[in-house]
């Protein structure tokens, strides 16, 4: 009896983690550039090595299990804002920013970006051969602008480089990168509509991808489908807990004949 225990108790455990993969979707409905999550399960019957399930050890005839969270990369609908500075990509690819603090390179679908100024030194250099100094000893600086992600990263053009924007044409359309990758599996999913690439997926290149401006990519996440599967992983987590109780009342009666 112990072993449909840990079946019914592997099973509801599994499906309450599904459901929060649902729930995050449903919840990022609305979410520009938003790429949904699809939770693969594995059965656990044909498993004869032991396995973990969030650290806890796991042994094959107990059900199956959310053994695999995947990025659901399909393109959603192109809305169009108005915004000059908003961008989509027709196509596929990403866009990529980088943070100046850390050098990190990552990419997005999201391209709701605004104009971001920065402070740059002007080295400039006086007739002594050496920097000239503000009133305070320090370098001279001079305000630029520059295309970011309005979250202190900044987006990379087509040939890799940060993108100046003229204050006077900040309504032009401005030249910006689309990238790609060989293939997508193992990217790494950061907290918000942002991934990392990791080595399996190959080198930076151009997309094939077309940026279009005044327009964002909406959520590909679908409403009614996210709906239909939270009702199958509630219906499925209460069989699972049907199976702990009647497994209970079981035990409880075997118990009682003794």
């Amino acid at each position: 009896m112990n072993q449909s225990f840990y079946t019914g108790a592997t099973g509801a455990h599994q499906q309450m983690r599904r459901m929060n993969v649902l729930g995050n979707n449903i919840a990022n409905i609305n979410t520009y550039g938003y790429k949904a999550q699809r939770g693969r399960f594995a059965a656990l019957m044909y498993e004869n090595p032991p396995r973990s399930i969030d650290r806890e050890p796991v042994y094959f005839g107990v059900g199956t299990a959310l053994w695999q969270i995947d990025t659901d990369f399909n393109s959603g609908i192109l809305a169009d804002t108005g915004r000059k500075q908003d961008y989509a990509i027709a196509g596929e690819g990403f866009f990529a920013v980088v943070d100046l603090t850390t050098d990190e390179v990552t990419l997005t679908r999201n391209g709701a970006f605004c104009i971001s100024e920065l402070m740059r030194p002007t080295n400039e250099v006086g007739e002594d051969g050496q920097l000239v100094l503000d009133e305070f000893g320090q370098p001279l600086t001079e305000r630029i602008y520059y295309l970011s992600d309005n979250e202190g990263r900044f987006v990379l053009s087509e040939n890799g480089g940060m993108i100046e924007v003229d204050p006077e044409e900040r309504n032009e359309a401005q030249p910006v990168g689309v990238f790609d990758y060989l293939n997508y599996n193992g990217m790494e999913r950061l907290y918000d509509t942002r991934f990392r690439a990791v080595a399996k997926n190959g080198g930076m290149r151009r997309a094939s991808g077309v940026a279009m401006q005044g327009m964002l990519e909406t959520s590909n996440a679908d409403l009614a489908e996210e709906y239909t599967k939270m009702i199958e992983s509630q219906r499925a987590y209460g069989m699972a807990l049907k199976m702990v109780q009647a497994s209970d009342e079981i035990e409880t009666t075997i118990n009682g004949l003794r």
